[in-house]
């Protein structure tokens, strides 16, 4: 810049404006020109004063004009494109936040996107979906095991005593990154779940030695097993013998569980071991368990019928567990298999259906007696609660009486209004003792009187008191401790195995009254065509009343 006015041209250019605003900038400016020892200039550049935006009060000036007429074209371009730039930011801001929240939404009930299982993609598969691929995972992993002998098995985890908790595995699966905010979605964010599986180191054991040592060189346990000829648990003896060591067959299984699905190799060896249990052992527990079957287990409905457990059975719900690491043997009762048998039958031993109580009054309302007892409805529930307290004292080794969980019902009662004390009131009949008699009556009125025969003196007395007639039977074979007669005729039971029947063997005692010599078991003997009467003409609830001293002699 030789010369001032080339230099106003330059600056005239930087800052077309007219006006004091460009009057002010071109003084900026030239006032940070410096000159330089070879006599150039240079021009230092600052940020331009640019125009501001419009106020918090929209584009509308204080003098009325627009805010964006105050620009320039090329400010209002610049402006324009600012604000579309900042709809379209906020607009992608928005997309992307709702976008997380709903993929977050969507798994949450699902496999999240990156997580795997033995190295399959589980993403987005629901529970059900999950269970299928774990148990897959599970069957298909194998335990390819050799020995220094040249002897090689292919085992699956289940052939080795291993077990799938297919519940917590597919928990930990749904749960997986589930603490992690944003990556929970990000696919790139990969995790791998393992199978949560349980062994058992006997079941590992027996299936090693049988697959892979000679049947008389293996260890064996001593065992407890039940004998249904003796209906008793009897021990089992042991043997000394080789043994697998499982460490390996372990580690592969540890492998297998973090890779399903594929296949692990393990060396084994053998070792000499006595018997994991003793005889001794075995025979203490035996004894344990068949303390536990002798001790009854009673269930009774609280209305007067009751169900004892059958020791056969209990027998079928114990089973024996071995820890061969401490030599032990544990009696297992199966909770399972007493719930199941136990709610098939306690509803058959234990219900019953409300029973009606039938009494008979006089006319100023006293009851005489009761017919027919009345009886509680009942209907057995909640059987596993029983079968639970069931276990826990065969688990205890104790006897029980337990109270089955029931509905109850109660019974109804209804009353006949007998007319005993009236002329040709209702039947009933008096049996006398003291005159080996026995007298009908309707109410007061007397209908017939019949000579017979009772029990013989001592422990075979017809018993006084107020009975009813409660089963008829026209013919009968009737038997006690030290007799049976065949064929009885016109039976009419009134109290227990005490009855009016005819007794065409014993005519002489009845024609004589003598019960001393002649007397029967505790019924009343009749000539049959008395008897006979008595069956067709007294109907069952006919009272009976037998009064009177026993005779010391013949009374007729």
């Amino acid at each position: 810049m030789s010369d001032g006015k080339h230099a106003d041209d330059e600056t005239s250019l930087l800052f077309p404006n007219e006006g004091a605003h460009g009057e002010q900038q071109r003084r900026s400016v030239d006032s940070y020109m410096d000159s330089s020892d070879s006599g150039e200039s240079t021009v230092r550049f600052f940020p331009l004063d640019v125009p501001k935006p419009p106020t918090a009060g929209g584009f509308g000036m204080s003098d009325g004009n627009s805010g964006l007429e105050a620009l320039t074209p090329v400010e209002k371009h610049r402006y324009k494109g600012l604000i579309i730039s900042a709809v379209v930011f906020i607009a992608l801001i928005a997309a992307l936040v709702g976008g997380f929240f709903a993929a977050r939404a969507y798994f949450s009930d699902k496999a999240a996107p990156g997580v795997t299982v033995g190295g399959q993609s589980v993403t987005g598969q629901d529970e059900s979906a999950l269970r299928t691929t774990v148990n897959a995972a599970y069957s298909s992993s194998k335990v390819h095991i050799t020995d220094a002998n040249g002897k090689t098995l292919s085992a699956s985890l289940s052939d080795l005593g291993v077990t799938l908790d297919v519940n917590t595995t597919v928990s930990n699966v749904l749960n997986a990154k589930s603490s992690e905010m944003v990556g929970q979605v990000n696919p790139f964010n990969t995790t791998s779940v393992a199978l949560t599986l349980k062994t058992d180191d006997s079941k590992m054991t027996d299936f090693l030695t049988s697959k892979l040592v000679d049947e008389s060189q293996q260890a064996r346990a001593a065992s407890v097993e039940y004998d249904s000829a003796s209906n008793t648990f009897v021990a089992k003896s042991g043997a000394d013998g080789q043994t697998p060591e499982i460490s390996t067959v372990k580690a592969a299984v540890s492998k297998l569980a973090d890779d399903p699905g594929t296949s692990e190799s393990a060396a084994v060896t053998y070792s000499e071991v006595k018997a994991p249990i003793t005889e001794q052992t075995a025979t203490q527990v035996a004894q344990d368990a068949n303390a536990r079957l002798q001790q009854a287990i009673v269930i009774n409905n609280g209305e007067g019928k009751s169900f004892t457990v059958p020791a056969k059975e209990v027998a079928t719900w114990m089973s024996f567990s071995n820890n061969l690491d401490n030599g032990s043997i544990s009696i297992v009762v199966n909770q399972d298999a007493a719930k199941t048998y136990l709610q098939q039958e306690l509803p058959t031993a234990l219900n019953q259906d409300a029973v009606v109580e039938k009494n008979i009054k006089n006319s100023q309302g006293t009851v005489l007696a009761v017919t027919t007892k009345g009886v509680n409805g009942v209907a057995v529930k909640d059987t596993d609660v029983t079968a639970q307290e069931v276990v826990n004292n065969l688990n205890a080794g104790q006897s029980a009486t337990i109270k089955a969980q029931s509905d109850v019902t109660k019974y109804t009662t209804t009353s006949t209004v007998a007319q005993y004390d009236i002329p040709n009131g209702d039947m009933w009949i008096q049996v006398d003792r003291s005159q080996q008699k026995v007298t009908v009556y309707k109410g007061t009125t007397v209908v017939k009187t019949f000579n017979v025969v009772t029990g013989k003196n001592g422990d075979r007395e017809s018993d006084p008191g107020t009975f009813f007639i409660n089963i008829k039977y026209e013919t009968q074979d009737m038997r006690g401790a030290d007799y049976l007669s065949k064929g009885v005729k016109w039976i009419s039971y009134y109290n227990g195995g005490e009855g009016f029947h005819a007794a065409p063997w014993n005519l002489t005692a009845i024609a004589k009254g003598d019960p001393v010599n002649y007397g029967s078991h505790g019924c009343i003997n009749m000539i049959p065509a008395e008897a006979q009467w008595i069956y067709q003409n007294a109907p069952v609830g006919t009272m009976v009343k037998v009064i009177g001293a026993q005779p010391t002699a013949a009374v007729r």
